[in-house]
């Protein structure tokens, strides 16, 4: 794998450990989520970095596209975060950290395993 690409993929697993690592000890709450500026908007960050490197790495090998599920759609969340800020809903957010998030770290598990 070209050496870019990969390091574009520990930068969605760093990103992805890094929102894990908020709820560690602890439950995912929504509600707690929704009360705390400060965790949102780490996540948000975080949310921002995975679609960048997806970004970046459709852009250099297109052929990802079928390897990380909605790439597409995880970058057009990054410019939502990014341009349309005003219309990010915590529930939008949560549900990608319920539903979508476990999907992308097994994803990402897997290339990173099969390039070591």
């Amino acid at each position: 794998m070209d050496e870019r690409i990969l390091k574009w993929i520990y930068d969605i697993d760093f990103a992805i450990k890094e929102i894990d690592s908020y709820f560690e000890g602890g439950k995912m709450d929504f509600s707690d989520y929704k009360k705390n500026m400060m965790l949102k908007r780490a996540i948000e960050r975080d949310l921002e970095i995975r679609g960048e490197a997806v970004n970046r790495i459709l852009n250099r090998d297109v052929s990802f596209k079928d390897k990380i599920s909605d790439a597409k759609s995880i970058i057009g969340l990054r410019n939502q975060v990014i341009h349309a800020y005003d219309n990010v809903s915590d529930e939008n957010i949560w549900s990608i950290l319920i539903n979508h998030l476990p999907k992308l770290k097994n994803e990402v598990s897997k290339l990173i395993s099969e390039n070591k």
